[in-house]
């Protein structure tokens, strides 16, 4: 049976049993709720997995909060010849459908998603902009700055803020936690 390029979040529950799911989201956002038996490699560690994804026999589905971080994911994998399929919508989409997520046993270190870790960001950085302007009118261009980068995220469907918050330290995969998807991956 072929895969299609997207599955919505009803046909995704029917085939679970026989796809691997890949959540490209960043571990904390993994830890904070998953779909069903789904494994992590967090979208710039995609090329570290490659190998064992290559070895993947059975249908494959990409998912993250929304879908354009696993559309990209599958897209990359596409260019190096592994068919995948995304979840339209994401997480998101999951839950809204009342599906279950996964949640991994107490102990677990959890993180706000990042969509949420960016509205948090923009908000305040556009609110010291605009309180260090009383101060000199030079620091709002902070805030028009900020606003900026929004419009251009929003037309390009990108986010660079969103980047550079993956790279922080509780958005990071311990080793211990790639190596052992690397390995679950490969007895795949």
């Amino acid at each position: 049976m072929t895969t299609p390029s997207t599955l919505d979040a009803d046909q995704a529950r029917t085939r679970l049993s026989e796809l691997t799911v890949l959540d490209v989201r960043t571990p904390g956002e993994y830890a904070s709720g998953h779909l069903p038996g789904a494994l992590n490699v967090p979208l710039d560690q995609l090329h570290r997995a490659l190998p064992a994804l290559k070895e993947i026999t059975s249908g494959l589905l990409v998912v993250c909060a929304s879908g354009a971080r696993s559309d990209s994911a599958r897209r990359t994998l596409a260019e190096h010849g592994v068919t995948a399929a995304t979840l339209t919508g994401g997480t998101s989409a999951w839950t809204a459908r009342g599906h279950e997520l996964d949640r991994p046993a107490t102990g677990s270190r959890t993180t706000w998603s990042m969509e949420r870790q960016v509205r948090f960001t923009a908000g305040s950085v556009v609110l010291a902009g605009l309180g260090l302007g009383l101060l000199h009118p030079a620091w709002q261009l902070l805030s028009a700055g900020i606003a900026g980068g929004l419009v251009f995220s929003a037309l390009t469907n990108t986010c660079g803020m969103a980047a550079v918050l993956a790279r922080l330290p509780h958005n990071r995969p311990r080793p211990a936690d790639l190596e052992a998807t690397l390995a679950a991956l490969a007895a795949r």
